[in-house]
């Protein structure tokens, strides 16, 4: 079934609610942002360098709102001027989607500490510092978040500073599901596996991509709204009792 029919076939689980989604002009924050709209949902959608004006006119033909946010999560004023311009949009959003990552690769023993604070500042700190903001303008009324980790979490030997991030996204997404969950705020984590974006074609040839691709028990790399659909689980109704969770989606490569 293409995906807009099974789309159309669900309930418009979101109706009424607003997700923000950093990171969001390409790959799985396009594709979220796509699918939470497709759900009923108005997105704010945070981009950085190639606004997606396509992606935004996708999102208004499902019939919801879309603004298009742009913006770096590179300190903690971006991070509330953003969540600030997505408010003013379209509300205060009440779902809240921290895609926006960088995995730039380099040798450890190169790394500077310039690089080292740029990952864990954009990767992590933005994480935080959004959630907190989020967290403090719904002012108790319920909301979602989900934080994009990796199954890098495992380890590479050219990205210790992704990794490092990646696994404090697991460790923030614990703390923060239970310093919210009295406010009535959920907060899981999803980590994708290898899929087919732009981001690991940076470092890696198609014949690498496809070797490691081969390695995976489901034999390929997973698509980006393949995650959005996990996306759109955890931000709606059913998983209202699912909280402090990492859900990995890798095509069984590891299992953790």
């Amino acid at each position: 079934m293409p995906r807009c029919e099974r789309q159309s076939c669900a309930m418009k689980e979101l109706s009424g609610r607003i997700a923000l989604v950093t990171g969001a002009q390409q790959g799985i924050g396009a594709a979220i942002a796509l699918t939470l709209a497709q759900a009923g949902a108005d997105v704010a959608v945070n981009w950085l360098d190639e606004e997606p004006l396509a992606l935004a006119e996708a999102i208004r033909a499902q019939g919801v709102r879309c603004a298009l946010v742009q913006g770096s999560v590179d300190s903690v004023p971006g991070v509330r001027a953003l969540h600030a311009a997505a408010g003013k949009a379209l509300g205060v959003p009440d779902l809240l989607v921290n895609n926006a990552g960088i995995f730039p690769r380099c040798d450890f023993l190169a790394m500077e500490e310039a690089e080292w604070d740029a990952v864990l500042g954009i990767n992590l700190k933005a994480a935080a510092f959004l959630t907190q903001e989020f967290a403090r303008a719904l002012g108790g009324r319920e909301g979602a978040v989900v934080n994009l980790s990796s199954s890098a979490v495992r380890g590479d030997p050219r990205g210790v500073h992704y990794v490092a991030s990646k696994n404090g996204i697991i460790g923030l997404t614990r703390a923060t599901a239970l310093a919210l969950a009295p406010h009535h705020i959920r907060v899981n984590a999803i980590a994708p596996g290898l899929t087919d974006t732009a981001q690991p074609r940076f470092g890696n040839s198609e014949d690498e991509l496809a070797a490691r691709a081969a390695t995976i028990p489901i034999p390929r790399m997973g698509r980006p709204e393949e995650v959005a659909d996990l996306a759109q689980y955890l931000l709606g109704p059913r998983a209202a009792w699912i909280t402090g969770q990492v859900w990995h989606i890798n095509g069984g490569l590891y299992m953790p």
